[in-house]
């Protein structure tokens, strides 16, 4: 029966693979007193000091000896898993720069013909910078080791946005489309298509923009390149059955452009226009792409501009389809000034029309007020971005204190108030709330630090101003907002 290895162990382990330095061990032995500490206590304080993540305690606990580092960046944690590769935030361990690690899973890495068809698009991926795809900065290929270094966007992928809010608004829908959109031109320019449009491949940012991920990534694991190869490809397969049933070629950017009606169509409605299935015979049927209930048939609140989108970009005839990504995105512009003047409603009729337009105008107005929020939790980033939403702040959201604390650092007008809600964050949030206070740059900024109902008692420890309040759960969203317009002023 294995026995969890001493403090010493741990602190000996952590410092020989470079996760601890000398002034850290001593600052946590100085905490606990003594070195005969059980490892559990020596744990929680470097994890409360933030000197190891979560991720890192539970690798070391195990005795991994590998994975912490790749090449000059550490691992902070998992951020996603995926077939052919793993996503990790991490930071640079000279310049504390975040960035996301890509790294191709081991049944591929040593397979000349897989690695260097990765390295390859990374290259490709390094030429194309634009607000809507994510960059990628450096690529590395050593052995059995191949990794692309990328922006860490502080967010989460459009699946994940949509499953939490069920569907989206038609305003923030078209917004986002038409970001997707602008990045897809952009490439197509570059005569560079994307050929993995999925939900999981758009990342939604803290201010709410779509970005791009895995342009030319597609084809990692085919074992050749043609049509017929595709069809065993798991990442290639949806689209080899859309080009099987329209008979077009391979590489031709209106397949793109139909998987974007796809991801609208998802959007709008809450629910994905194709069958979603493992099973390859059925992801290649025609009828997966010939049976997709009509958009206005799930939802007739619609707007009319809206829908007409989707049906153009979701058509089978590809000659009747948008012909460019650019296309599409002039048509969704065009919807998204038309429902920011309020001149649509809901059942898609013109202002001062037919009667039967039941829908609220949506006015278009630009937030006086801005607040970052710090909160952990998915669900309660939707309803703090939802409730102040619609009291007239521009909501940005992280769930990491320090990238936050990077952020107002940088620049002292990220946004008029931070709120860091503890609940789920624990003590780092209060250490955070304090940080913003004590830190030169940051100290100014209104902040509000919110305690559960079982912390009320760090409300001591919180350092507190005129303009930095402690406020206890549970709290109603309008005294939330009356805390704000006493930190900020009114919206």
């Amino acid at each position: 029966m294995s026995t969890q290895p001493t403090a010493e162990k741990l602190a000996q382990r952590a410092f020989d693979l470079g996760l601890l330095d000398e002034r850290q061990l001593q600052e946590v032995w100085a905490v606990l007193g003594s070195r005969s500490a059980t490892s559990d206590a020596f744990l929680q304080q470097t994890v409360r000091r933030e000197f190891l993540t979560n991720y890192q305690a539970e690798r070391l606990v195990k005795g991994d000896r590998h994975g912490f580092f790749f090449g000059e960046y550490k691992v902070m944690y998992l951020v996603g898993s995926g077939t052919f590769a793993r996503v990790y935030r991490a930071e640079h361990r000279e310049t504390g720069q975040l960035v996301a690690v890509k790294v191709l899973r081991n049944r591929y890495s040593d397979n000349p013909e897989h690695f260097e068809q990765f390295v390859r698009e990374g290259a490709l991926g390094c030429t194309l910078r634009h607000p809507n795809i994510v960059p990628i900065h450096d690529i590395f290929s050593r052995k059995t080791m191949h990794f692309l270094v990328m922006d860490f966007v502080e967010g989460r992928n459009l699946r994940e946005f949509v499953k939490v809010r069920k569907k989206l608004e038609p305003l923030e829908s078209v917004k986002l489309m038409a970001d997707v959109t602008a990045g897809l031109q952009y490439a197509f320019e570059r005569e560079l298509t994307h050929r993995d449009l999925k939900m999981s491949n758009v990342l939604i940012s803290a201010d709410g923009q779509a970005k791009l991920v895995d342009f030319g990534l597609a084809t990692i694991g085919d074992p050749g390149r043609g049509n017929s190869s595709e069809e065993h490809s798991a990442r290639a397969i949806d689209y080899a059955g859309l080009e099987r049933a329209t008979g077009v070629r391979r590489d031709d950017t209106r397949s793109d452009i139909y998987f974007c009606g796809c991801m609208l169509y998802h959007m709008l409605t809450g629910q994905p226009p194709l069958l979603e299935t493992r099973d390859r015979v059925q992801r290649l049927s025609k009828g997966r792409f010939t049976n997709v209930p009509p958009i206005q048939q799930l939802d007739t609140t619609i707007p009319a501009p809206i829908t007409a989108v989707v049906n153009k970009a979701m058509t089978l005839n590809a000659e009747r389809r948008y012909q460019t990504p650019g296309a599409m995105m002039v048509d969704l512009r065009s919807a998204l000034k038309r429902l920011s003047k309020g001149s649509v409603g809901k059942q898609g009729a013109q202002r001062g029309g037919a009667a039967s337009d039941a829908g609220t105008p949506v006015e278009a107005y630009e937030p006086s007020r801005s607040v970052m929020v710090v909160e952990s939790s998915p669900q309660m980033q939707d309803v703090f971005r939802s409730g102040l939403k619609r009291a007239g702040y521009r909501v940005l959201l992280t769930s990491d204190p320090h990238h936050a604390l990077r952020r107002f650092e940088q620049n002292g007008h990220t946004a008029d108030c931070v709120v860091i809600n503890c609940q789920d964050l624990g003590e780092a949030g209060l250490t955070a709330f304090n940080e913003f206070g004590d830190n030169v740059n940051t100290g100014p900024v209104p902040a509000l630090l919110l305690l559960g109902e079982n912390q009320r008692e760090w409300a001591k420890e919180a350092h507190r101003a005129k303009h930095r309040m402690v406020l206890a759960m549970p709290l109603t969203m309008k005294k939330l907002r009356a805390a704000l317009i006493k930190l900020a002023g009114p919206v």
